[in-house]
């Protein structure tokens, strides 16, 4: 971009003498198993000064980030008059370069806290605090007042503290409320317990905070609109009342269009010729903004655009396909997921933000899909300025409630008007899989009138279900595009008029590269190769999809670019130290569908994986160990590559030694490594399981110790026993099991439910299942209830049994309504004689199910009015 960058270097005067004095001596970073080449260079002297908002840009502001003082209370307490310790703003809660890395749970309050200082200004009239996202509901006080309020842990909001904000120090208080996985909230890929595909939460302030002077009358908005040698800029004001504008498209400073015109009106700016915006040119021209009242300047801002067009037309084949500029342009792409190993949520500096979108595009990518979330706006800067397609997912919700549908469609309208202005985002993304999916032909309808000038695609991976895709006119209808996912894959989504034919996800080839993994032990991928065998298979792989581009193909997302926590599918390490393809060739195999047209980047540097299996070594090292080497480092290793072998009799004996080295309270690293060891009640590390329960807890996720404790219990314990021919002794089972203590006692319980339940020993079954769940109801999930409840209506008619039941499916609807949580509590209160609210009930989950199960439930509905059975 040939802005004058000048602008976004501006000194920053981030905090307060006090708050800078003592900042190194009360934060540092937390302990994580791997971190970044970045983690070091943060401190609360440099946490993310650059200037946030580059597409519209002011010289005086002041950056808010750095220490503040935070602590947590509960969800509905009074402001707190103490508090616990500092965090460093913006890295979330639970990151380690928070300094804090806690969990934040629906039943609690985060509280941030810090003085600021009202900047000496002549010319400032009016005061803005700016958040670039706080997940998810935040709640600001100056001064013991509230100043405003904002719900969406995505998009960027403004409070005017003017009113409020007085000479000397002000006292600033930010609180939030972060349901995570748990409400209505669009969260994405974040959840309090983290597995398989879903990682850890990112509560609280996660953008930059930043404080901005402004007159009286200001700019407040730009809708920059770029086609074909034009580009409509809309200035919104303050006031746009007897407001003007005065507009300049700059090229390297010499302007090439100018227009002048009313604020809050679209003004075009015409640009014969114009230089386009590609990935492989990624020109963007400088814009000047001026806004004027009876010929007074106001205010100034300065911004950029870039011009392209892209759109869905026929080849010389008469195939659909996507055009960048009136050229066709295969979509070769990733699935970002943009997390981070120290950060989660926020890159830990400006240049590893950066980073990541070199590292695509070095690989020989023009695309990345980012998936379910929205990154700070510097990171579609560095889109632009380095030329990269984004495909921009919505952030979706599970919940299936109508108020989340509500907050759904209020954060998707903020969205597309946050990221506008953005040359970059070539596509919005409505639905992924079917989650949380509603209205698709409305919503995406309304995308496409909202911004005509982007492919809309109204649901990736429409087969997500795995059924025949028999009618796919109704399911990718209204879209731009038919879109299929394919693990491995490839695959080729199915031809139809008018929509480009696109793979929205494939791959998924998990490749360990040891010491640069988040949990070795739970590492996956949909397919797993050995590191010496993956360029081979990736290679394998990507003629397949040329063939598939030959047949009509126009764009592909591979999963993934980098791992994420144990999602192990990257191309890169999760720490981005690490490619498992060399540059080289990876750049080659790519080459093969869209030609590279230029250089990795100079300061693009990575390291190849070593493709040789260090467990071939083991031998050798297992004598050197014999031998008496046993410092720790070895020791882990020996041990960890013990198990991967199925030697496990020596790997206890090395993990011996190892704990030797340990000392309570443990590390989460070395809970990592004693969860990794411990797999029978006769290991060492079951002993510490249980007697440092609660630490383990808190180290590696709520009930992580308890479920731990539990399987190796019913696999020494229990499982011989059920999967015997013989009758299960189950007095004898409670004896073994009840000495391990509570643990012990909770899966014996869960173990004769679940025998009773697969063996359909109906007898049994109802007071063994009623027992379990008026004990141990708060450690089961929604879907667990839901299936003990549904099984309580087919099978049984006593009507207090089923009001128990009708008890167990209220309890699954208090983590969030889903459709069918509603239509089995409903048909229990039906059969239990409950007419009038099972009716209610159905209607309500009637209004939410997908349309798959819509004809069921307007079946049952119909039965239960008319008094029929539905069972």
């Amino acid at each position: 971009m040939q802005m004058k960058l000048f602008i976004l270097s501006i000194a920053v005067s981030c905090c307060s003498l006090a708050h800078t004095a003592c900042a190194q001596s009360t934060w540092k970073a937390a302990a994580i198993p791997i971190t970044t080449r970045w983690t070091a260079a943060v401190s609360p002297e440099n946490a993310l000064p650059e200037y946030p908002r580059p597409q519209m840009v002011r010289s005086n502001w002041q950056n808010l980030n750095g220490l503040w003082d935070y602590t947590i209370t509960a969800k509905d307490a009074a402001a707190p008059t103490a508090y616990k310790g500092k965090i460093l703003v913006p890295y979330p809660l639970e990151s380690a370069l928070s300094g804090v890395k806690k969990s934040l749970t629906p039943e609690q309050k985060l509280w941030y806290s810090r003085t600021i200082k009202k900047p000496a200004s002549e010319t400032a009239s009016r005061y803005l605090l700016h958040f670039g996202a706080v997940d998810w509901q935040a709640t600001v006080y100056l001064n013991g007042k509230k100043i405003g309020s904002h719900e969406g842990g995505y998009q960027a909001f403004t409070i005017d503290i003017t009113s409020q904000f007085k000479p000397g120090d002000n006292k600033l208080v930010v609180a939030v409320w972060d349901p995570s996985d748990q409400g209505n909230n669009p969260r994405g890929k974040q959840v309090l317990q983290p597995r398989g595909i879903m990682y850890t939460s990112s509560s609280g302030i996660w953008q930059t905070v930043w404080l901005e002077a402004v007159p009286e009358k200001y700019i407040d908005d730009l809708k920059i609109t770029p086609a074909q040698n034009s580009v409509t800029v809309t200035v919104s004001a303050s006031q746009n009342e007897q407001l003007t504008t005065e507009l300049a498209a700059l090229d390297n400073g010499t302007p090439v269009a100018t227009a002048k015109g009313n604020a809050g009106e679209p003004l075009q700016l015409q640009i014969p010729n114009a230089h386009l915006w590609s990935p492989d040119d990624p020109f963007l021209y400088d814009l000047s903004i001026r806004l004027y009242q009876n010929g007074q300047l106001l205010d100034s801002v300065t911004s950029y655009t870039g011009i392209r067009t892209i759109s869905i037309q026929k080849d010389e084949k008469g195939q659909e396909r996507i055009f960048l500029n009136g050229k066709y342009t295969y979509n070769l792409g990733v699935l970002d997921q943009g997390f981070w190993p120290d950060g989660l949520h926020t890159a830990p500096t400006d240049e590893a933000l950066r980073f990541d979108i070199l590292a695509i595009k070095s690989m020989g990518f023009n695309t990345i899909r980012k998936h379910i979330k929205i990154e700070p706006a510097r990171w579609y800067y560095h889109c632009d300025k380095l030329g990269m397609l984004v495909w921009q997912d919505m952030v979706t919700c599970a919940n299936e409630s109508p108020a989340a549908r509500l907050i759904f469609e209020k954060e998707n309208k903020e969205n597309l008007a946050l990221l506008h202005n953005h040359p970059s985002i070539v596509c919005w993304v409505l639905f992924n899989e079917g989650w949380g999916k509603f209205d698709q032909q409305r919503l995406t309808e309304w995308m496409k009138t909202t911004d005509p000038g982007r492919i809309i695609n109204g649901h990736s991976g429409e087969n997500y279900d795995r059924r025949p895709i028999a009618n796919p006119g109704e399911r990718w209808k209204s879209s731009d595009l038919t879109d299929i996912h394919d693990y491995p894959g490839p695959g080729i989504a199915p031809a139809m008029a008018g929509k480009a034919r696109v793979l929205g996800e494939w791959g998924g080839v998990q490749v360990r590269v040891l010491n640069h993994q988040w949990n070795g032990s739970e590492g996956w991928g949909y397919v797993s190769v050995p590191p010496a065998q993956f360029t081979d298979k990736y290679e394998y792989m990507m003629k397949h999809l040329k063939i598939y581009e030959e047949e009509g193909l126009s764009g592909s997302i591979y999963t993934e670019p980098f791992d994420v926590e144990i999602e192990e599918n990257g191309l890169m390490t999760y720490d981005r130290e690490i490619i498992k393809i060399p540059l080289e060739k990876i750049r080659a195999i790519h080459s093969r569908i869209i030609p590279a047209t230029s250089a990795p980047a100079a300061d693009f540097k990575i390291k190849d994986m070593d493709t040789t299996n260090p467990d071939n070594r083991y031998a050798g090292l297992l004598e050197n160990y014999r031998k008496g080497k046993k410092d720790s480092l070895f020791l882990k290793d020996l041990a960890l590559m013990a198990v991967r072998l199925n030697d496990l009799p020596n790997a206890q004996l090395i993990a011996s030694d190892y704990y030797k080295y340990m000392k309570p309270p443990f590390t989460r690293s070395e809970w990592i490594f004693i969860f990794n060891m411990t797999s029978s009640v006769k290991d060492k590390g079951f002993e510490f399981i249980r007697q440092y329960k609660d630490a383990a807890n808190k180290n590696m996720g709520a009930r992580q110790a308890d479920q731990k404790l539990m399987t190796i219990i019913y696999n020494d314990e229990i499982n011989p026993e059920i999967s015997s021919t013989k009758i299960p002794d189950w007095n004898n089972m409670f004896t073994r099991t009840k000495q391990y203590g509570a643990a012990g006692e909770e899966i014996y319980m869960r173990a004769k439910t679940l025998y009773h339940f697969n063996n359909k020993e109906w007898d049994q079954f109802a007071p063994c299942v009623s027992q379990y769940i008026s004990k141990y109801a708060a450690s089961l999930s929604p879907e667990e209830l839901n299936r003990y409840a549904i099984t309580v209506f087919y099978r049984y008619s006593d009507t207090s049994l089923l009001m128990t039941a009708s008890g167990w499916s209220q309890l699954s609807l208090k983590q969030g309504e889903r459709s069918s949580l509603l239509f089995t509590r409903a048909n229990l209160l039906y059969k239990a004689g409950r007419k009038q609210e099972a009716i209610t009930i159905q209607e309500r989950a009637l209004t939410m199910a997908p349309e798959a199960d819509r004809k069921n439930y307007e079946t049952v509905l119909a039965k239960m009015k008319r008094n029929e059975a539905t069972w």
